[in-house]
């Protein structure tokens, strides 16, 4: 199964996908902290057709984030198959990381959604809401297995309600990410 050729949506609206994501469930990465909670993404669209990524979470209290560039992987195709680009280390954004972000569901409201990239090592469940129906998030874990995902892996991301304002305490050194890099 797992070399299925993924489905991803086709013709995504991309001005309505911009806004708030909360982040129900992902897998674990090396690139966010294990005990971050209220992760969320923030998409915004540009004038030149990229999109502007703002990643947040909180652990120990403080924010952290990351910014960076979403693309089309493949121009001119109605493909949901994005490239997101972030630098590293973010106290001193030098590395360019590059990474896939495949919308592999949509609800019609643009509510709820499902993405993964095509080696299948990372997948995430947002929500416009910090929560999601038990309904909801079954069938995108179905979803998810019938693309080859072992969905065993997924882990719930803890969310407040209401949650964290715009700005918090900030982890300005990128201590988060440093601890990340050693799987703290």
């Amino acid at each position: 199964m797992a070399n299925k050729e993924m489905q991803v949506v086709k013709g995504l609206d991309l001005q309505r996908y911009m806004g708030r994501w909360y982040e129900i469930a992902s897998f674990p990465s090396r690139n966010q902290p294990k005990d971050g909670v209220n992760t969320r993404a923030t998409y915004t669209l540009k004038d030149d057709g990229t999109v502007h990524v703002l990643n947040e979470t909180w652990s120990g209290g403080k924010r952290g984030y990351i910014e960076g560039t979403a693309y089309k992987a493949v121009p001119n195709t109605d493909d949901a198959k994005f490239k997101v680009k972030f630098y590293v280390p973010p106290f001193l954004p030098i590395i360019p990381i590059v990474g896939d972000y495949w919308v592999l569901y949509i609800d019609d409201d643009y509510q709820y959604a499902l993405i993964g990239q095509p080696s299948r090592n990372y997948l995430w469940i947002l929500c416009r809401n910090t929560h999601l129906d038990d309904e909801i998030y079954n069938m995108l874990l179905q979803k998810a297995k019938d693309e080859g995902y072992d969905v065993g892996k997924l882990r719930k991301t803890p969310q407040s309600d209401p949650p964290p304002e715009e700005e918090g305490p900030q982890d300005a050194k990128g201590i988060w990410w440093i601890k990340s890099i050693f799987g703290k």
